[in-house]
């Protein structure tokens, strides 16, 4: 690496932004020149960075200044998101548990109701209990409620925490009658699933290593999967599995509601693959004291016996024992819309003899195809209602959500034979979650479904499914009520530069009459994310003042597919970016909006798109926003959770990778005298996914190179502290997004300030 002394900003480019010195720091990589001028903006802690930080927040402060309609904007987005939010309930041992938050909440209540007097389900109608109300923990807003799973029973509850405006949950453990903690917190539990064991008295859960067992700068890292006894010390909890695996690896657990089988998933990162390991909880213990006596005692669950059924397979397979002792797989192997196969988990388990797993031709014998790939949809997530036992003739059902073209439709298959029944009736073009089922082992329980249903033009709802009748009905709707605007959403087919094609949905209002209007576009395009229809508070205000939303399905996501998302990842990720130029060029073209009136917004990967939209394409995109971004992609697994996406990206470590990487880097792709687009980054102090380095060293290179006046293309940087890049307090979402809209509006001549249906134009 050779450092230079900084120079001067090249002739000709926009002054009036913040000093931000250009040292010539150059690193020669695999034959590579890399210049990495702004390096010294990755100390957050260096006095030249907090001066620099500190600059841009009075450059933003005296830029809001010049936003018309901002207070007007942050009342309308207030009430909107006062609707509140309504999830379904899941039920354990005849108690409900379910979330909601109510308008003039910060953030969504877990609540319960008590089983009934005779050991039913809880009744509609019973009282509600605050189990975890996070404002109560916190009134400061800055606790969230990250994950919560009931022991099978319901009498326990384990729930995790991050606190302070962090992302780092911890794990307890509450009495669900008293609401009394009984145990925990256990820290470094990030993202940890929970599986409990029968009668609630322990649970296997996933937990990093501490970080004096770590080379430095990997504490993110390193989990392994534990079992943890309620009440006990967690520094005893024995450790089940991960050891010698890669640092980066996530681990899913789940346990058979009988107690029987363990299975533990294993995926190096975010890669689109997974291992899968199954254990007989109830099978002999050979490390028994007493091999004599082996046969008749179980292993501990201390020592799960675990085999490998499937490793080093390049495809996504999970398995779960259901009540009828079957197993049932989820997997895109050899279909990558994804099917379900199912069998005997004892016959997988006695065929895994070897470190591979079950042999391939073992495993097509072993497993029977019960619902095969749809050619067009993709499998989402399923459920499966097995009566109480009480109706000799009832048919169990299994309850499949597929999503076709990025909407959802549910259907309802024979649970025996795989014989489609029926289709479930739904409300619109919209998306479905949530799925849950009443609970078997309870009277009267195992034959209702609920679900979330949400689109683009109303509130989320719950909705209840009857398997006697098949009749769908509303469960809860929005507990807030507002009045919407008349809204039209239609999804159009356009074509990429390589002639893909690829669907994008369109909101507007539908009393306006035709015309271009200033227009946002959207997009994600990776980690097999699909951008699905939602309730928008964001989205709604935006087309309420008369501008038109656009969401594009590009590649990188699953709205087509396991192939559609590799088409979009590694050395294929510039058809993503080709994707969104593409739905930029259509929506010109078709006079939707027309050029210095379009807008593009995306977050996280989709800031990467965002910045690598503004540096290829300048020419064509008016404003961008672009929040908790990756752009330095020669740096990027350096920090935060980087490491764990060279599966989706690549990695520098590799000549042919970095060369991949450095097509695309928006950093490194800025081009001094050009006129680059407005763009205002946002970022979060307690990133720790996507660290706030990125935007800071993008903003300071286009203030450098843009030729564009300040005034009128302004480059900036909004920073939030004690927040991370997930969940926040509906008063910070409503600050962010009166900001970014406010932002956008100003710069493609949306009128906030005139009412809803200000300006000419109307429906695309």
């Amino acid at each position: 690496m050779v450092t230079q002394p900084a120079h001067e900003p090249p002739p000709g480019a926009a002054r009036r932004y913040p000093p931000a010195p250009r040292a010539a720091v150059v690193e020669e990589l695999f034959g590579h020149r890399v210049e990495d001028p702004y390096r010294w903006l990755e100390d957050p802690e260096s006095e030249p960075t907090r001066q620099w930080s500190a600059a841009q927040d009075a450059l933003l402060d005296e830029a809001r200044e010049r936003w018309p309609g901002r207070d007007r904007l942050a009342a309308r987005l207030t009430e909107l998101n006062a609707v509140g939010q309504e999830n379904s309930p899941y039920w354990y041992g005849g108690r409900r548990f379910h979330t909601r938050r109510t308008p003039g909440q910060e953030h969504a209540v877990l609540l319960t109701v008590d089983p009934a007097e005779d050991g039913g389900a809880a009744p509609r109608d019973a009282a509600e209990r605050v189990l975890i109300d996070p404002v109560a923990l916190d009134p400061a807003g800055l606790t969230t409620l990250d994950a919560w799973s009931p022991s099978h029973e319901g009498r326990l509850l384990a729930y995790q925490l991050s606190e302070g405006g962090t992302e780092e949950s911890a794990l307890r453990v509450m009495d669900t009658a008293t609401g009394e903690t009984v145990d925990g917190p256990i820290d470094r539990t990030r993202y940890s699933p929970v599986a409990w064991l029968p009668g609630g008295d322990a649970f296997y859960y996933v937990r990093r290593l501490a970080p004096e067992l770590v080379p430095d700068g990997e504490e993110q890292y390193h989990r392994r999967v534990y079992l943890h006894r309620v009440g006990t010390d967690p520094a005893e909890d024995a450790e089940v599995f991960g050891a010698g695996l890669p640092a980066t690896t996530y681990y899913g657990v789940r346990v058979s509601r009988d107690g029987r089988w363990l299975t533990v998933t294993a995926s190096a990162g975010t890669a689109p693959r997974s291992d899968l390991y199954l254990a007989d909880l109830h099978a002999a213990d050979l490390h028994a004291a007493d091999l004599h006596a082996a046969d008749l005692h179980a292993a501990p669950p201390e020592r799960p016996p675990l085999r490998p059924l499937r490793t080093g397979r390049d495809d996504q397979t999970s398995l779960g024992v259901g009540e009828d002792g079957r197993a049932y797989v989820f997997t895109d192997a050899d279909a990558p819309r994804g099917r379900v196969l199912v069998g005997d988990p004892a016959a997988l388990y006695t065929a895994a003899t070897g470190p591979d797993g079950v042999p391939p031709e073992e495993w097509r014998r072993l497993l029977a195809e019960l619902v095969p790939q749809d050619p067009e949809a993709v499998l989402e997530d399923l459920a499966v209602l097995y009566g109480d036992g009480s109706d000799p003739g009832w048919r169990p059902r299994l309850l499949l959500c597929r999503s076709r073209h990025a909407v959802s439709e549910v259907a309802v298959h024979d649970l025996a034979t795989g014989e489609l029944l029926h289709t479930v009736e739904l409300p619109g073009l919209g998306s479905v979650g949530g799925f849950s089922c009443s609970d078997p082992r309870v009277p009267g329980g195992g034959f209702e479904a609920w679900f979330r249903y949400g689109d683009h033009t109303a509130p989320e709802r719950v909705l209840r499914y009857d398997g006697r009748t098949g009749e769908v009905t509303p469960w809860a709707e929005a507990p807030g009520r507002v009045e919407l605007p008349p809204v039209t959403v239609r999804q159009v087919t356009y074509r990429s530069s390589d002639s893909t094609e690829v669907r994008m949905f369109l909101i507007a209002r539908s009393d306006l009459p035709p015309g271009p209007r200033p227009t946002v576009l959207y997009g994600y395009g990776g980690f097999q994310v699909s951008l699905t229809p939602g309730f928008s508070p964001g989205v709604l205000a935006w087309v309420e003042a008369g501008g038109v939303y656009a969401i594009a399905n590009l590649r990188g996501g699953l709205e087509e597919g396991e192939e559609w998302h590799r088409a979009g990842m590694l050395d294929r990720k510039q058809n993503v970016f080709d994707d969104f130029h593409a739905a930029a060029r259509w929506l010109l073209e078709n006079g939707v909006t027309e050029p210095g009136r379009l807008g593009i917004s995306g977050g996280s990967n989709g800031g990467l798109l965002v910045g690598a939209a503004v540096t290829q394409r300048p020419d064509l995109y008016a404003a961008a926003v672009c929040s908790a971004p990756l752009l330095d992609m020669v740096r990027y697994e350096r920090f935060g959770l980087g490491r764990t996406w060279n599966e989706e990206y690549g990695t520098a470590d590799d000549p042919v990778q970095l060369g991949w990487l450095l097509a695309y880097s928006p950093y490194h792709r800025v081009r001094a005298g050009t006129a680059y687009p407005a763009v205002l980054f946002t970022v979060f102090d307690q990133d720790t996914r996507v660290d706030p380095l990125h935007a800071r060293k993008l903003c300071a290179a286009l203030q450098w190179a843009t030729t564009a006046d300040p005034d009128e293309r302004p480059v900036l940087l909004r920073r939030e502290k004690d927040v991370g890049h997930g969940a926040r307090s509906v008063t910070r979402t409503v600050g962010l997004s009166t900001d970014t809209t406010c932002f956008l509006a100003a710069r493609l001549g949306l009128d906030l300030t005139a009412g809803p249906s200000a300006g000419s134009g109307g429906t695309p």
